[in-house]
């Protein structure tokens, strides 16, 4: 099977770049075929380079062209790249390319044709990657659907999707009245919060799997999905993906998941948005938070690596990470000194002539104290613990940048005087702990209380407080999944611990928590206790979204790095704010 490009050939690649420089009015414009298309960049317009078959024709290929001139010529693309990646993106681009087709349309009506091929690609591809793709993308595409006024499939017609589309009906009719890239993000976000609130309080209201419940926010990590048509915006390559099961249609378990009252609302669900609301209602008043109870802990293991790192792989981790951050530690180094605060004592027999008091020295001839004696106070004593997410989806670029992050935060704190602690977790499943798990479930235990069943934790301490050795920190590699509730609890306690007058925990995560045998609402449920409770003793808590904005769903005080090259910097500004903050 020949790819586009081999198979339309040169000629008909420079074609479709002189129809772009027509279309957009730029000379210097060249389109190219690349298996990472379909994207827009400076003077480039890249065409995603398929296999040739049955269903890739060159209209086909002309209608992404269209699709790629509309977007740079009535697209605030700055605007859609700076949005993290993730579902709000996704769904604000499906608004935006419906609106700048509009756009390119009513300049050049006989783009219609190329544009309805393409639509019928985009299509046919789904609908083989049916069964393979998470709810959130079945959800993204029946939005799409929606605002190109196409009817959905049979497949693609599931009660669950048909619920949250009513629930958002008047949200979707706004977004297909878009006039701007600003409006589209708008829209995007105000759905994906319409959608969110259906699930409040943890309760998986509208999706129906006989598998692990899925959702709006199910990690992304845990899918084998392929990336699709531009129009389909699924985000996350499915080279950065794990395997998964796929997510089943609806059926009798829905009542399980959900309660029967549930189940039942959403399978009769009425085509009305007064019927939607009054399911949103009875949700909300069911909903419960849930903590995720493992079945043992004897088998969770703490490894201290402290100190136990190779020397000289430290040596040159420190230079890479004093290379990222020097002029960042010397700006919070400044900025910290001006800021102490300076007090003096006087009536002092020895030190600086305190000039106010040398009157008195004149008109007092046994005066003997004119003297002051300065005494600084330190401003800040603060304890800092980083925490690491280890999971699988961490490994590659995001954990050597996590590394280089801690590293860098881990030497600078270390150099200014305040106590860092470095922290990593993951689960991974205990040959022991699944011997117990068949033991209690033969002896017919009740076991639908625990939500995690075969996997311990795997907790290791990189540095811990009060130690200057950081060479722990080359140990940072990855492990399995991430149980992030637990792991927090754990770590929180240890920061606790510490004396400290002010207490700084930061967590940097890529995804949703997760188990291969838990819940994943529970675990988020878990999560936000968690977070809660750690807030209200005091714990100034932070969550690093590395290439995710799921952090946002936990974390009151989050920042989300869109951009790998920028943890370091982004993190370690975040942490100077805090650090001269009183």
């Amino acid at each position: 099977m020949h790819t586009a490009r081999e198979a339309k050939g040169f000629e008909f690649e420079s074609a479709l770049s002189k129809i772009a420089r027509v279309l957009t009015g730029q000379y210097g414009v060249s389109v190219v075929f690349s298996p990472d298309g379909p994207r827009v960049e400076r003077g480039r317009i890249v065409i995603p380079d398929y296999e040739v078959g049955d269903s890739l024709s060159t209209d086909v290929l002309v209608g992404y062209l269209d699709l790629l001139v509309a977007r740079a010529k009535h697209s605030a693309l700055p605007q859609l790249e700076a949005l993290p990646r993730g579902v709000a993106a996704n769904l604000a681009q499906v608004i935006e390319d419906r609106r700048v087709c509009a756009q390119l349309l009513d300049e050049y009506p006989g783009a219609r044709w190329f544009i309805g091929k393409l639509r019928a690609h985009a299509a046919a591809r789904t609908q083989q990657q049916w069964n393979r793709m998470r709810w959130r993308e079945r959800f993204i595409w029946r939005v799409e659907r929606a605002l190109w006024d196409e009817p959905a499939s049979g497949a693609e017609d599931s009660q669950s999707l048909s619920a949250a589309l009513v629930a958002a009906q008047d949200l979707l009719e706004h977004a297909s009245r878009s006039r701007s890239t600003a409006d589209s993000i708008a829209a995007a976000q105000a759905i994906l919060a319409r959608i969110r609130t259906l699930s409040a309080g943890d309760v998986n209201n509208m999706m129906f799997t006989t598998g692990t419940a899925e959702d709006i926010d199910t990690d992304p990590l845990r899918s084998s999905f392929e990336p699709l048509a531009p129009f389909e915006s699924d985000g996350t390559r499915a080279s950065e993906e794990s395997a998964a099961p796929p997510p089943l249609e609806p059926s009798g378990s829905a009542e399980a998941l959900n309660g029967a009252g549930m189940g039942h609302a959403l399978a009769d669900a009425q085509p009305a948005a007064a019927r939607a609301d009054s399911t949103t209602q009875t949700l909300r008043g069911s909903a419960r938070m849930v903590m995720s109870i493992p079945l043992a802990t004897e088998f969770d293991v703490v490894n201290d690596q402290t100190g136990r790192g190779d020397m000289t792989a430290w040596r040159e981790l420190r230079a890479r990470a004093r290379a990222e951050t020097a002029q960042l530690k010397e700006k919070l180094e400044r900025a910290l000194s001006a800021d102490e605060r300076t007090r003096w004592r006087r009536e002092q027999e020895r030190g600086e002539i305190d000039r106010p008091s040398l009157a008195k020295l004149a008109t007092s001839p046994g005066y003997r104290t004119p003297f002051k004696v300065k005494r600084a106070t330190k401003g800040r004593d603060v304890a800092v613990t980083l925490l690491i997410d280890r999971s699988g989806s961490m490994a590659g670029r995001k954990i050597e940048l996590a590394q280089l992050c801690a590293a860098a935060l881990g030497d600078a704190l270390t150099q200014l005087g305040f106590d860092c602690e470095v922290l990593g977790y993951s689960s991974i499943e205990s040959p022991q702990m699944k011997q117990l798990y068949e033991r209690q479930r033969a002896a017919g235990v009740d076991l639908h209380r625990y939500n995690r069943l075969v996997e311990r934790l795997d907790l290791q301490i990189y540095k811990r407080f009060g130690a200057a050795d950081l060479s722990g920190l080359t140990g940072i590699d990855c492990g399995h999944e991430n149980p992030d509730g637990e792991a927090l609890a754990w770590a929180a306690t240890r920061l606790a611990d510490h004396a400290a007058q002010r207490r700084i925990l930061m967590v940097f995560s890529d995804g949703y928590p997760a188990t291969g045998d838990g819940d994943p609402l529970v675990l988020r449920s878990d999560l936000r206790e968690r977070v809660a409770a750690i807030q209200k003793r005091g714990i100034e808590l932070v969550g690093i979204g590395v290439l995710t904005d799921a952090v946002e769903a936990f974390y009151p005080h989050n920042v989300v790095v869109s951009r790998l090259a920028e943890l370091p910097s982004t993190v370690f500004s975040v942490l100077s704010a805090m650090l001269l903050k009183r």
